[in-house]
């Protein structure tokens, strides 16, 4: 609608509390996840990737998350567990500001179609894993990217010497090798996780309304579900992105290692059922603080924007 101003906007309704209202443009709907992205990466960079090795050094073999970082930091230094730290950030302020944008209006748009009065948790799902199509395409290069520098005696020196080797040695599709895993964990992430939290604040925050507490509680119990439900194929996507040397040369594996399937297939011939498991606690560690962090950002600056938008609209 046309607000009162005159500018394209959200016009509230008898049907929406304050916290529901929306933002009007675009700059509104992608400055609040783009700074909720960043937020979320530069405080949470565990060594996951490390604990999902499935043949590790013998020097770089951790039974928990805090003796995996203390070893790291007393061997390797202070910084270490912090490389690729870069790469991440850059990639999650458009990642998640399209991520968000995409999964608000394919919300509103597909709650709509069904002629839902509240929230369909089928197009929750649906839009979250739209918005995980466009997040991936940006963040599967540079998770590839932190996951070789994260690598124990990684060869790679800095995020742009790491592009450069595996732009010159393995080209353009090994930056993408494991994006169809990364979506066929993704999708399914992401669709657990957004039908989760809208059901839990339904649950917590039946009237929407900017509510800290129950933004951060429903963020992290849906981030803690939807990982620990897709670690077989966080796991996968690792060995993808990393290409291990020592678990291909002791699965048999000539080359490099692509498709979903051969990875799966060559995740149990050496570790069993148990190897799909793999950095599951450090994983569903690291995902609780994160989402718990996205959520509360994206909802604040969702709810300052917002009511700084209808506070300087004039009337006619």
């Amino acid at each position: 609608r046309q607000s009162q101003s005159g500018s394209p906007g959200w016009e509230p309704t008898a049907h929406h509390s304050p916290g529901q209202q929306r933002c009007g443009g675009p700059r509104q709907k992608l400055s609040k996840p783009r700074l909720c992205g960043v937020s979320c990466f530069c405080f949470l960079v565990p060594p996951q990737t490390r604990m999902q090795s499935l043949y590790p050094d013998p020097k770089a073999q951790y039974t928990s998350i805090y003796g995996a970082l203390k070893k790291i930091m007393q061997t390797e230094g202070f910084w270490r567990p912090l490389r690729g730290l870069n790469v991440m950030m850059t990639g999650a302020g458009p990642a998640h500001a399209m991520y968000f944008a995409c999964y608000e209006n394919m919300k509103r748009t597909l709650n709509d179609v069904f002629n839902h009065q509240g929230n369909s948790h089928l197009a929750n799902g649906i839009a979250g894993s739209m918005a995980t199509l466009l997040h991936d395409a940006v963040m599967n290069p540079a998770e590839v990217v932190k996951q070789r520098l994260q690598m124990y005696n990684s060869q790679h020196q800095s995020a742009l010497s790491c592009i450069r080797t595996v732009w010159r040695t393995e080209g353009l599709g090994a930056f993408y090798r494991s994006y169809t895993t990364q979506l066929t964990m993704n999708i399914p992430f992401q669709s657990i996780h957004f039908i989760t939290y809208e059901f839990l604040q339904e649950q917590v925050n039946p009237r929407r309304d900017y509510n800290p507490q129950s933004h951060i509680i429903s963020g992290g119990l849906a981030g803690a579900l939807a990982a620990a439900a897709t670690t077989p194929l966080d796991v996968c996507k690792t060995l993808l992105n990393t290409q291990e040397n020592m678990a291909l040369s002791l699965a048999n594996v000539s080359g490099r290692l692509s498709g979903m399937v051969n990875a799966f297939r060559t995740v149990y011939q050496l570790n069993g059922l148990a190897g799909y498991f793999k950095g599951i606690q450090a994983r569903v560690i690291y995902q609780i603080p994160s989402t718990a962090i996205s959520w509360s950002v994206y909802e604040f600056f969702k709810y300052f924007l917002t009511k700084r938008q209808l506070e300087t609209r004039t009337p006619y």
